[in-house]
């Protein structure tokens, strides 16, 4: 197989890749409004587009095709905008008025049999504000970034920000083609294809789409580290480990937020779930106990007890696991010490 059936096969893949994708995000069951939907246009925009590009390469397309081709531009930058508004803003879908940015793209693939597409002149400038458009959109979509990073789940907006980040970088292939510095044309089809292979990977994994468990979240970083403290602070002070009857929901009611905030808080700030969090406050006191030289007749369960554990098999697990030992190998590691 040489390189150039290589190189068409990975970028119909990547094509045929992104194409179910969109079929995916349009028939998706949507709880974000029209994100999904909006974001399988910008997909397919830029399918329509890189389709064209490899097409091109080995096929005579005429003139009328490659419009239809380069309409995708026009497609992908207005739903790249709309996508971050409902994405990012508190809305869950956008005014009818914004529809009218659609405009560019109706007329040119209606159009599209009467549009030079000849290597002239005027050729030329079309095919340069058709990018144009997209870079105004670039930057629109980055200013919807830039404003509201801060007020939505860093999760979201890392995903938002990497997506337009992918599609500027089209955008600079295709520029630096037009300029001469990128020689290799086909290349634009082979970065898309690796782009929705990045994409595929992260649907699978369900951080992209889904977003995360706390997608829906609008907590930011800053006030999350600052409920963190909180959470700490009510711990080291009025040691609420130690009841055995403690819960997500009962911390939560003592901070007045919900549970799912919390939550969240802790699994942002700690990297863990509510239950191991607790328990670390439990074991760090259960080491002090144990090399407590006026408590080593102390029995283990009493220990286990006074942690807040209700049990001494759960004591047991959950120190081993933090610290490799049993309750009884760590007393008998540090006596005397």
């Amino acid at each position: 197989m040489d390189k150039e059936t290589i190189i068409l096969v990975l970028s119909c893949l990547g094509i045929a890749q992104a194409l179910f994708i969109c079929i995916y995000l349009i028939t998706l069951k949507r709880k974000d409004g029209n994100a999904t939907f909006f974001l399988a246009f910008v997909i397919l925009g830029l399918t329509i587009r890189i389709g064209k590009s490899v097409l091109n390469v080995y096929m005579d397309l005429q003139p009328w095709q490659r419009n239809l081709g380069l309409s995708g531009i026009l497609l992908t930058g207005p739903f790249l905008w709309f996508y971050g508004k409902v994405l990012l803003s508190p809305l869950k879908t956008i005014p009818r008025k914004d529809y009218l940015h659609l405009v560019p793209f109706a007329l040119f693939a209606l159009l599209c049999d009467f549009i030079p597409n000849t290597g002239s002149l005027t050729s030329y400038i079309i095919y340069l504000m058709v990018f144009g458009h997209l870079a105004v959109y670039v930057g629109l979509s980055f200013k919807i970034f830039y404003q509201y990073q801060g007020k939505v789940h860093q999760q979201r907006a890392k995903w938002f920000r990497n997506l337009v980040l992918g599609v500027g970088l089209i955008w600079v292939f295709y520029m630096g083609n037009l300029a001469g510095i990128f020689s290799y044309y086909i290349g634009g089809a082979l970065f898309f294809s690796l782009l929705i292979y990045i994409f595929s990977f992260l649907f699978l994994q369900k951080h992209a789409f889904q977003l995360g468990k706390y997608n829906t979240s609008t907590l930011d970083s800053s006030a999350s580290e600052r409920l963190m403290e909180q959470v700490k602070t009510l711990f080291i002070d009025q040691q609420v480990f130690l009841e055995n009857t403690i819960s997500l929901e009962s911390i939560a009611k003592k901070m007045e937020i919900s549970p799912r905030k919390l939550s969240q808080v802790i699994n942002e700030n700690e990297q863990t779930n509510f239950s191991d969090f607790v328990n670390s406050y439990r074991i760090e006191k259960a080491k002090v106990l144990l090399t407590d030289s006026s408590l080593q007749n102390e029995k283990i369960i009493a220990i286990a007890y006074d942690c807040g554990f209700g049990n001494v098999t759960s004591f047991n697990l959950a120190f081993k696991a933090k610290t490799q030992l049993t309750p009884t190998q760590y007393r008998n590691k540090f006596k005397g010490k």
